[in-house]
């Protein structure tokens, strides 16, 4: 059956590619995904199960319920004292079908989207699913992978329509300060610009503390904040996120959504509400957690023959540079993952600028996390 054209030449990335070969072996050491170890705590799963007992199990609203629209607002005010209207929230199927829909509803055919790399694979993929142009800026590790406004105005074109950030961002780890992102709201504003900002990992902050980009004086109306409770609230699998927009936006959302998903799991959404307004001290506890075993894995991998590695400042991903070893990203996944079966992702797969980089996530317990830092040690010297 032939396939559209637009579809006909896209290519599996380099994650999907690792995710597929792991579900054909045995005995690998899985450190190539960001999903937390950690079950959804029980009272959560509760709260899902109470609500399908009260008859939660018809359509939904296609914004979403009010109180988990409610709840998301009173999270974020409660711990970035950022405050909106449930209004202007819309309940996704998990926060990475926010960018889809936004990009949907805001791009014309050859707008381009500035994205600093390295970035969250799927980002490129969505633009240029909704006509857009996905235009990589490269950053530099000496700089903690932070996008300069120098660099924003080398690539700014008349066709350029919106920025990306993710901080703290998937995969580097880095977290951007105030100051840099009070310099990148004056270029949005100078510029007439959209951001997406994607603080799915907000609750995840190592070094340093999470600026709300919407927060900034002006960013307000041109911010697509989006959020979710997967890595916060470990429910990766109940697939809810949410993003604050502008009325208009969220009205679109909506309307293409009615003939996408039609609404979002009743259940789930119920589930999320209780867990936003329930689980702060929960969510603390594992975010120092993941700490820890960053801290851990990060002196393991500074230990090995031709890796050195930066602190990461939030999230749960480390960013390793392995060009030492004399192999490339995918060189030294594959050979990694066939040899010692130990899996992780090739930094290429998240642009450009992660060539010569891996991304590993710290989402295992200690003890494996320990064991495969072994495995690789060994991997390494082999060499």
């Amino acid at each position: 059956m032939e396939l559209a054209k637009k579809y006909g030449m896209q290519k599996i990335s380099g994650m999907v590619r690792v995710f597929q070969a792991i579900e054909k072996m045995n005995d690998v050491l899985n450190l190539s995904i960001g999903e937390p170890d950690f079950i959804t705590e029980p009272d959560i799963t509760e709260a899902g199960a109470e609500a399908a007992k009260k008859g939660f199990t018809h359509y939904p609203p296609l914004q979403g319920f009010l109180d988990v629209r409610e709840a998301a607002c009173a999270y974020w005010e409660r711990h970035h004292n950022y405050k909106n209207s449930p209004d202007n929230v819309y309940i996704s199927v998990g926060s990475l079908h926010v960018p889809y829909l936004a990009f949907a509803a805001l791009l014309n055919p050859g707008d381009e989207i500035l994205l600093f790399e390295p970035y969250f694979t799927p980002y490129a993929s969505q633009i240029r699913s909704a006509g857009g142009v996905a235009v990589g800026i490269k950053t530099h590790e000496e700089n903690n992978f932070a996008p300069t406004v120098e660099e924003l105005e080398k690539y700014l074109t008349p066709k350029t329509r919106g920025i990306i950030l993710n901080s703290p961002c998937n995969p580097s780890g880095r977290v951007l300060n105030l100051k840099q992102l009070e310099e990148i709201a004056e270029f949005v504003i100078k510029h007439d610009l959209f951001v997406l900002s994607d603080e799915i990992y907000e609750s995840m902050i190592f070094n340093g503390s999470h600026n709300c980009f919407a927060n900034i004086p002006g960013m307000h109306e041109r911010t697509l904040l989006c959020g979710g409770v997967a890595k916060s609230h470990c429910m990766t699998g109940w697939r809810i996120g949410y993003v604050f927009a502008p009325q208009n936006v969220i009205n679109t959302m909506c309307v293409l959504s009615s003939f996408q998903t039609y609404g979002v799991n009743t259940l789930a959404q119920k589930a999320a509400a209780y867990a936003m307004n329930t689980q702060d001290e929960k969510v603390k506890e594992r975010a120092k957690i993941f700490g820890e075993r960053m801290k851990a894995v990060r002196e393991k991998l500074n230990n090995m023959k031709g890796v050195k590695c930066h602190e990461a400042e939030g999230a749960f991903y480390l960013f390793p540079d392995i060009s030492g070893t004399g192999l490339t990203s995918e060189e030294f996944t594959w050979k990694l993952l066939n040899e010692a079966h130990v899996a992780v992702l090739p930094g290429s797969a998240f642009g450009e600028t992660g060539e010569g980089y891996i991304r590993i996530a710290c989402t295992q317990s200690m003890e494996i996390l320990l064991n495969s830092m072994d495995r690789m040690k060994n991997f390494c010297e082999s060499l």
